[in-house]
């Protein structure tokens, strides 16, 4: 799976923007896709994810203000973040994770392969 973020940019503080990530190739057993993000001097941290079926999660720091929703005939998903605060400054990552099992001579249990993005920017002015 290739995966392709965009829709960073530089927005003051209270603005707004929607991120958008594209994956392509084998896209198949779609387990989760999660955008993550990553401040400068920072580790990366898990922003939101929705599950396949449908079902989402938050970071606190970001609840109430994002949203994650996905097109699947564009096969696509979207960050849409609101009153966006200095702090939210970071790349912002996407994760397609693939669900893959094993055969049942080698354990038959399930995994997942990340697929991620190269990132895209997102930069808040006070």
């Amino acid at each position: 799976i290739q995966v392709v973020e965009s829709g960073g940019g530089l927005v003051q503080s209270g603005g707004s923007l929607r991120l958008s990530c594209t994956a392509s190739g084998d896209i198949y057993n779609i387990h989760s896709m999660i955008w993550y993000r990553q401040a400068p001097g920072k580790q990366r941290e898990p922003v939101a994810i929705m599950i396949n079926g449908g079902a989402t999660n938050y970071a606190d720091s970001v609840k109430g203000r994002f949203a994650i929703s996905r097109d699947y005939a564009k096969n696509t998903v979207y960050l849409e973040m609101n009153s966006l605060k200095p702090e939210d400054t970071a790349v912002y990552y996407c994760n397609w994770q693939r669900e893959e099992s094993r055969s049942l001579s080698e354990g038959g249990d399930y995994y997942t392969i990340d697929n991620w993005g190269k990132g895209t920017l997102v930069t808040v002015s006070s």
